[in-house]
């Protein structure tokens, strides 16, 4: 097992990407399952909401730092060599070493015709990769997404890679639900990058990524759906973290 760094209560693998890709290639070759959950501040903050979304994400195989300010605190906590492993990211170095490893990908999630669009350009990007195939769920409450007959569908394709491309925590919730279901050694919840390697919304400059300011681009592209994400989630995180490592205020990791 990975190191965990306590991030307000969630243990945040201590990896990068090289480290993340070996553990799930272990899990495919083992049958091993499990699941990944990616870690931004803003899952953090919803860890900080929920109990239950706390849970799932401290039960993962793996919670990967998806953002940079994540990236930094672990550092800063003694595991200098973490970097970011961001789930577009990851997305993309899991579909090039899948060339040669031979794992076979199914996509979950996204609006309508996005995991399709999505599997097209992954096959002219990465020609001979293995999509096993996709579904593209209705708007709906888990109970409704979450059944024996969507597990069948899945099943039935016999992937080692399930990618599911919903809102954060829904589809964190989705996967610890289906978990059981599903013969699939690895899920990952990737949220954004359906869209992003679709083309169905832009991604921010690389040196906005790499600068953690990420969030800003976002929120000029779509602040109606994100002004609370980052204006409100971003100065409670900040707070928080102060109060943790000032030693004022205890997380404890459950």
């Amino acid at each position: 097992m990975f190191d965990r760094v306590n991030i307000l209560g969630i243990g945040v693998s201590a990896v990068n990407m090289e480290q993340a890709l070996g553990r799930i290639d272990e899990w495919v070759k083992a049958g091993k399952r499990d699941y990944v959950c990616v870690c931004p501040v803003h899952s953090v903050m919803e860890c900080r909401r929920s109990e239950e979304v706390r849970r799932i994400f401290n039960s993962a195989g793996m919670v990967t730092p998806d953002g940079m300010p994540v990236v930094w605190v672990a550092r800063w906590s003694g595991f200098p060599h973490v970097s970011r492993v961001y789930g577009p990211d990851l997305m993309l170095a899991e579909m090039a070493r899948s060339l040669a490893s031979g794992h076979r990908h199914f996509f979950y999630g996204g609006g309508p015709g996005v995991a399709a669009r999505l599997a097209d350009m992954m096959q002219k990007r990465f020609p001979g990769i293995a999509i096993a195939g996709v579904y593209e769920p209705p708007f709906a409450p888990l109970d409704e997404l979450c059944t024996p007959a969507t597990a069948d569908v899945i099943n039935s394709a016999r992937p080692d890679v399930v990618w599911v491309g919903m809102s954060s925590p829904k589809q964190d919730r989705w996967m610890a639900r289906m978990r059981p279901m599903l013969d699939a050694p690895v899920l990952i919840a990737v949220g954004a990058a359906f869209d992003f390697h679709s083309g169905a919304v832009r991604q921010a400059p690389p040196w906005m990524q790499r600068s953690g300011l990420e969030w800003a681009f976002r929120l000029a592209t779509e602040p109606r759906r994100l002004w609370r994400r980052y204006l409100v989630d971003n100065p409670w995180f900040l707070w928080e973290l102060a109060l943790q490592k000032t030693g004022i205020k205890k997380f404890e990791l459950a």
